[in-house]
């Protein structure tokens, strides 16, 4: 028999583990082929998620748990957790239930296809309209500038055979963008689409800064664009400013007594000019900041304890 590892990180989830537990064991009951075990990766939860998860691996031995001494962020602690599994396929999977576990037999049909990654891709959302276009508008940029060709809309929910688990474990990368590692690794890949839930139960642990974080990181880590456009617009910007300083040197020739320069102008192209710096001295420093993680090799996570391993 085949063996599928379904991993599921989570963070303060105790109102949806037994749910996403329940549907998952529903799912595999009617794929007898497969064996199957759901581990889920705690993030050091301050709420009663953990003693949850213990009730069931105590009932089922298909349940492994690994517990985090603490928060190491929704980066490094699913990538930990996907390099423990040792299955012949393994299906990433949130917590939030926002990743329906119905459409695991789909992505399992398309690895038996020979398809080594199966993305689930979000065609349409029962989040909010905003929040859905705004993610949208990120995907398309990140695709644009990218150096590899990203799949917009995809979270990271999806299928990764045994060999990719195996080439993510050889690049042993301390902080990933897992989604364009993925493409990185140039697998041919099949999609699945689903509609994306609202969630029901919890809050998401998701805010502006971590957004912020993972956006950046994909940037970052797949693309020298914006370190280019920094060097480009320095450039036009200062042949720019010549040209207007040749201007007004010759409207003061030509107007020498009516022709006042002013203030205003002088203090509107210092703050211009400054803010520009200060944008751009930030895209570097989110670059060496990339640079200083890699070199750093800090742990993915530093674990607690595991349950039946």
């Amino acid at each position: 028999m085949k063996k599928i590892s379904v991993v599921t990180p989570c963070y303060n989830e105790e109102g949806n583990v037994t749910e996403l537990y329940n549907r998952v064991k529903a799912v595999f009951a009617a794929l007898p082929q497969y064996q199957y075990e759901h581990l889920f990766i705690d993030n050091a939860s301050k709420d009663g998620t953990v003693a949850i998860l213990k009730g069931l691996a105590k009932s089922d031995p298909n349940v492994k748990i690994i517990v985090n001494v603490r928060n190491f962020g929704h980066i490094r602690s699913p990538f930990h957790a996907l390099l423990q599994t040792q299955a012949d396929a393994t299906l990433l999977m949130a917590a939030d239930l926002q990743d329906p576990p119905e459409v695991l037999p789909e992505f399992l049909k398309k690895w038996e296809e020979g398809f080594k990654v199966v993305l689930g891709v979000k065609n349409k959302s029962e989040e909010s309209a905003l929040m859905f276009a705004i993610r949208k508008m990120y995907y398309n940029f990140i695709s644009r500038v990218s150096d590899i060709e990203l799949v917009k809309n995809a979270t990271g929910f999806g299928l990764y055979d045994r060999a990719v688990i195996d080439q993510l474990r050889a690049v042993n990368d301390p902080y990933p963008y897992f989604r364009g590692l993925i493409a990185e690794l140039g697998y041919q890949r099949a999609i699945v689409t689903f509609t994306q839930p609202t969630r029901k139960r919890g809050i998401s642990s998701n805010n502006f800064y971590t957004l912020y974080d993972m956006a950046m990181l994909g940037i970052t880590n797949h693309s020298k664009v914006p370190l280019r456009i920094a060097t480009m617009m320095g450039f036009l910007l200062s042949i720019l400013s010549l040209f207007i300083a040749f201007g007004y040197l010759i409207a003061k020739l030509i107007f020498w007594n009516s022709f006042s320069v002013g203030v205003a102008p002088m203090v509107i192209g210092i703050f211009f000019f400054s803010s520009v710096q200060l944008f751009f001295i930030g895209i570097i420093g989110e670059y060496i900041g990339s640079i200083q993680t890699q070199i750093l090799r800090r742990p993915l996570v530093t674990e607690k304890e595991r349950v039946n391993f």
